[in-house]
């Protein structure tokens, strides 16, 4: 392997132009051969056995060359990246320029890599952060699910009002033939949650223990498609009616639903632990409206392999969610009826803002000469194994030390931002000034880790056309 050309683009990015000489290739499409040669059928041989001259004269001489592109290109291109000392951030774009026996392989690699960074004012931020009470009213409210769940359904011997529950048997006929789905025994239905079909549950109010009715009902044009827009009619007999009697809201209550005594101490501490999470949302509110500033106040030009390798973790996350509820990631897309790419488009903004706030910390660590020490580290190994039951010695082995130093030290740089920031009116874009004097800041070679998350350790680059992501190209370019 050779680089033959190295030419600095836009948007934080590298061309390559590398060359694997014949040799090396001619080795690879020989491989190449001996691997496809026992499924390839020519007449006069036995399977497995044809020559390679024979095959390539029937089907052309680069007939095994896509899979020898395959096989070489990636530790050409690692070794090329290594080579030019490049901090590659994922997701390169190739182009082949030339392939052949005389040459070998010829081709292009962008490599995005770290940008260089201008960050203005880290201190002195401002941002609102809302005041925090809580209402009687409020109280009140918290104490609801405790009502509902205590309240009892009792049978009356009268008719169904909204709100009650009717027991019943139906059946729902098509033009006098009882379709699928359509039928039930003994079903409770609240009137009024609108869990049956529009039209159906408001037919019920009226009738009585031992009525019946037929109900004319028309589907939804979005219904499922047997169904959709249809006139059916539903034979409904009602059973019992039942209507919810809430228990009274006293200290007898507070006793059966908590472990408090009396009814005020219950909505006393209904009304502390509200405050607490209100006090909580704010200040999370506070702090990432006070890292919104921190990114306004960034200057980079973020390559789009770094967004991207942001979404390939969002999407793994995403399929770790699903995993760990009992749903694979193709289950929860047909269900919310997307396609990858769909929810890859969706996630690309959180993704890059995620790398902005890393990009913006970073660079407040590095203005700061943040560190994190061994025994910091070793104090947070010690929280993960108590939180996940773990050993210290697991939790290592199961987490970069590398990319825990880093969680680390960007969690250091973002309490610094919080804590030096004001609460106040967020100032306009605009009119935002820098009070410190614009630091730029570059990254030294990076662990494979050091984005905060592990990296794949091998990933293969992607003969991918360039294509540059919508959000990364309107960022601006650094000074």
């Amino acid at each position: 392997m050779k680089v033959t050309n190295v030419e600095k683009k836009e948007n934080s990015t590298v061309e390559l132009t590398i060359q694997v000489e014949p040799d090396a290739f001619e080795a690879a499409v020989q491989k190449a051969y001996l691997k496809a040669r026992k499924n390839i059928a020519v007449p006069g041989f036995r399977k497995g056995k044809a020559p390679r001259k024979i095959i390539e004269g029937m089907y052309g001489t680069a007939v095994f060359y896509e899979e020898a592109i395959n096989d070489v290109y990636p530790a050409a291109y690692e070794a090329a990246v290594k080579e030019q000392n490049l901090e590659d951030m994922g997701h390169p774009v190739m182009d082949i320029v030339e392939v052949n026996k005389e040459k070998g392989l010829i081709f292009t690699a962008l490599v995005s890599v770290r940008p260089e960074v201008t960050l203005k004012a880290y201190k002195g931020l401002t941002a609102p952060k809302a005041e925090v009470n809580v209402t009687d009213e409020d109280i009140e409210n918290e104490l609801q699910p405790y009502i509902r769940r205590a309240t009892r359904l009792v049978s009356v011997d009268r008719e169904a009002h909204m709100g009650d529950t009717a027991v019943i048997d139906f059946e729902g006929f098509d033009d006098g033939k009882p379709f699928e789905g359509g039928k039930g025994e003994d079903y409770s239905l609240e009137i009024g949650s609108g869990s049956f079909v529009p039209g159906f549950e408001d037919q019920l109010i009226g009738l009585k223990a031992g009525d019946e009715k037929d109900l004319d009902i028309t589907f939804p044009e979005d219904y499922v498609p047997d169904l959709a827009g249809k006139s059916v009619v539903f034979k409904v007999k009602v059973k019992e009616v039942k209507e919810p009697q809430a228990p009274e809201v006293d200290d007898e209550f507070a006793k059966d639903v908590s472990e408090f005594e009396t009814l005020a101490d219950f909505k006393k501490d209904l009304g502390e632990k509200l405050q607490q999470r209100r006090t909580a949302e704010a200040q999370n509110d506070f702090e990432s409206a006070v890292l919104d500033q921190l990114i306004d106040n960034l200057e980079a030009d973020i390559p789009d392999g770094m967004v991207e390798t942001q979404l390939d973790k969002i999407m793994d996350e995403y399929a770790m969610r699903m995993s760990g509820q009992g749903m694979s990631m193709d289950d929860y897309l047909k269900m919310m009826g997307m396609t990858p790419e769909m929810l890859r488009t969706s996630a690309k903004p959180s993704a890059l803002r995620q790398v902005k706030t890393q990009l913006a910390l970073e660079a407040v660590a590095a203005a700061e000469n943040m560190e994190v020490t061994e025994e910091e580290c070793e104090a947070e190994v010690g929280k993960l194994a108590e939180q996940y039951k773990l050993t210290p010695d697991q939790v290592k082995a199961a987490v970069s030390v590398d990319a825990l130093k880093q969680d680390l030290l960007l969690q250091k740089a973002s309490k610094l931002v919080v804590d030096e920031a004001k609460v106040g009116e967020a100032p306009k874009k605009e009119e935002a000034a820098a009070e410190e004097k614009p630091k730029k800041t570059t990254r030294k070679k990076k662990t494979e880790e050091a984005a905060g998350e592990e990296q794949p350790a091998e990933e293969k680059p992607k003969r991918t056309r360039k294509k540059k992501t919508e959000e990364s190209a309107e960022e601006p370019k650094a000074e």
